[in-house]
């Protein structure tokens, strides 16, 4: 078996990459032409955006940054510059976690090697990928510790979700669900919430089972809620669907940035390990995913029945003295208006109402998107 080890972060930095869909700035249909996009990105800003599985999608990464303030402002300024190469190229950049109207079928894989064997391993549950998430990196100082706050976020995890829900329609059908992405993610083998593991080395032996027993091809293929990730020494919360602007996205960051740092503390100074139950955080999750904002969600401590808003008001005060101390005070409150507001799911709805034209939902939510240049 292959030894890897965890790279090591002395504080907890934050790194954030979007999931962005490619769209025709016309038809506002996706568009297979990332190719395009991404080699007229000029250096140094084309380093920090990537392919994806498909042609029709791109990934926009921070650099490592030790706050989410820091975070905001590397994002702004290369999303400036991808914005403008795609409006040369004719295209736009769809901040939804699934799109509105345009089949999957319609999509091309991206010519890379490790895509296409990931296509011929998983077959139609690959090619069915048109999804785009927010995923967010927190540093800790151990795999160890970072196996065991993947077991104890796993809580959060729904309410993340009910926050960031974007991806009611499918195919041009309203699907019924506020986060349609998360049960498209969940048909693939290695996604959705991630198995118990108790320690690092635990972590290691699993992962080299898949690998060899030819489950997986590479580790990269592990793509549940939470995981640890070796190479950044990182929390990698990936739950979230891509929600619609900056905003959101620093707000929701902020809360996982204060969640990690909380549960390592509490690691740190020696705490019960509370076990939560399995199938509440099940339970939770797919009432997220089904409504959103309006879930109502099982307290995993008492077992009642409680608003995302109450959820989301308790955490935000229960983490405000961690976001002082890790300077994102502001972004973290931030989520009270997240989880009284208007979720990006209903947003998408009320304009199909108002218009019924699909391609509205993509144009007039595009144009709520973009960054400006200060």
């Amino acid at each position: 078996m292959s030894k890897f080890g965890f790279h090591s972060n002395s504080s907890p930095s934050v790194g954030v990459e979007l999931e962005l869909a490619v769209v025709d700035g016309e038809t506002f249909s996706l568009a297979n032409r990332s190719n395009e996009l991404l080699a007229a990105v000029p250096p140094p800003f084309a380093s920090a955006c990537k392919h994806e599985l498909m042609q029709s999608s791109i990934e926009i990464i921070s650099c490592v940054c030790q706050d989410v303030s820091q975070a905001r402002s590397d994002l702004s300024s290369k999303l400036v510059v991808v914005q403008q190469c795609a409006e040369r190229l004719g295209l736009g950049l769809w901040w939804g976690a699934t799109h509105p109207f345009s089949h999957w079928q319609d999509q091309v894989v991206t010519d890379d090697q490790r895509y296409l064997d990931l296509v011929n391993l998983l077959q139609e549950m690959a090619r069915r990928l048109i999804t785009n998430g927010l995923h967010v990196h927190v540093g800790v100082d151990s795999g160890d510790k970072a196996v065991m706050i993947c077991d104890r976020i796993m809580q959060h995890l729904p309410t993340l979700l009910a926050l960031s829900a974007s991806s009611p329609f499918w195919e041009g059908r309203d699907t019924g669900l506020h986060s349609h992405r998360s049960k498209v993610m969940e048909g693939l083998p290695t996604a959705g919430l991630p198995t118990l593991m108790r320690n690092w080395s635990e972590y290691v032996w699993l992962v080299n089972h898949m690998e060899e027993t030819g489950f997986i091809n590479t580790i990269r293929e592990i793509w549940w809620d939470v995981r640890p990730h070796h190479n950044f020494g990182t929390v990698e919360v990936r739950m979230c669907d891509i929600p619609g602007n900056l905003d959101h996205v620093c707000g929701l960051a902020a809360l996982i940035q204060c969640l990690v740092k909380f549960l390592s503390d509490e690691i740190d100074e020696g705490t019960y390990q509370f076990d939560c139950h399995p199938m509440m955080v099940r339970q939770n999750k797919w009432r997220a995913a089904r409504f959103g904002l309006q879930a109502t969600l099982v307290d995993t401590f008492d077992y009642s029945e409680k608003t995302v808003p109450e959820i989301a008001n308790r955490l935000v005060d229960q983490l405000r003295g961690v976001a002082q101390e890790l300077g994102c005070e502001s972004e973290l409150l931030f989520v009270r208006e997240i989880a009284t507001g208007v979720s990006w799911a209903d947003r998408q709805r009320d304009i199909l109402d108002k218009t019924d034209q699909p391609r509205q939902i993509v144009q007039q939510l595009m144009r709520q998107s973009q960054i400006e240049l200060s």
